[in-house]
C-alpha cells in the first residue's frame, strides 16, 4: 500500500482523507494513529502529521489519548455548497472573455460529456466521478480566477463526501446529470448566462438536494 516515492506523512493523509471523502469512514466514526499505521504499515508517527493536517482541514477533530473523530457532516451543508457552487460557476460563464474562450470551453466540455457516457457504459461510476468534477472544474477556471477555482476544488470535496454513497453507486441516475451537463454545454454555446444559471440550479438541486427539488416540483 505504501508508495515509497511518497513521503509517509502525505500517504498517509491522503489515504485517510480518500477513507473520509468516500464516506468509507462515515462522520461520527473514531479512528486511531496505530489503526492506520498498522493498515499501511507505517510509524505511528507520519499518522499523526496527517492527523494534524486533517484537522486543520476540518475533516477530523482530535482527542489525546482516544483517537480521531471524523467530523459529521453539518446539518444544512449541502444546501451552503450547492449555493456556493451557483455563485462560482455561473460567475465564471458570465466572466468568459470573448467568443473564442466560449468555444474552447464549449469543445472541452463536449468532449467531457462523451466520456462520461462511455464511462456510464462500462458501468465505471469512479471515472464518471472524476469526470463531472473535472466537467464543472473546467467551467470555473475558464473563468479565468485562479483563487474561485481553488475554491471550487474545496467544494467538489465536500460535495463528494456527501454524495459519495447515494449518487454515485446508480448509474441510471447519473446518466440523468449527463443530459444536464449537455444542456449546461448548450446554455454555454449559446451565450446565454442566464439560462446557464437557471439550468445549473436545477442539476445541482437535483443531484445533492433530491427531496427539496421534488417538492419544488423540478424534474428528477
Amino acid at each position: 500500500m505504501v508508495l515509497t516515492s511518497v513521503p509517509a506523512a502525505e500517504t498517509a493523509y491522503q489515504y485517510v482523507r480518500e477513507l473520509v471523502l468516500d464516506d468509507r469512514l462515515p462522520g461520527g466514526t473514531m479512528i486511531s494513529e496505530g489503526e492506520i499505521a498498522g493498515q499501511l504499515v507505517l510509524s505511528r508517527t507520519p499518522v499523526r502529521e496527517a492527523f494534524l493536517r486533517l484537522e486543520a482541514e476540518g475533516w477530523l477533530r482530535l482527542y489525546p489519548k482516544r483517537g480521531a473523530l471524523v467530523v459529521p457532516i453539518a446539518a444544512g451543508e449541502a444546501q451552503s455548497v450547492v449555493d456556493a457552487r451557483l455563485l462560482v460557476e455561473v460567475h465564471a460563464v458570465e466572466s468568459l472573455p470573448d467568443s473564442e474562450s466560449r468555444a474552447r470551453l464549449v469543445a472541452t466540455l463536449g468532449a467531457s460529456v462523451a466520456q462520461q457516457a462511455a464511462a456510464l457504459d462500462r458501468g465505471d461510476l469512479a471515472e464518471y466521478s472524476s469526470l463531472d468534477s473535472g466537467f464543472h472544474l473546467a467551467i470555473v477556471a475558464a473563468g479565468g480566477n485562479p483563487l474561485l477555482t481553488s475554491f471550487s476544488v474545496t467544494l467538489r470535496e465536500r460535495q463528494q463526501r456527501m454524495v459519495a454513497r447515494s449518487l454515485w453507486r446508480d448509474v441510471e441516475r447519473a446518466r440523468g446529470f449527463v443530459v444536464g451537463h449537455e444542456r449546461l454545454t448548450d446554455f454555454i454555446r449559446d451565450g446565454d448566462p442566464r439560462g446557464f444559471a437557471g439550468a445549473l440550479r436545477r442539476h445541482l438541486h437535483d443531484a445533492h438536494l433530491p427531496e427539496r427539488a421534488a417538492a419544488a416540483g423540478q424534474p428528477a
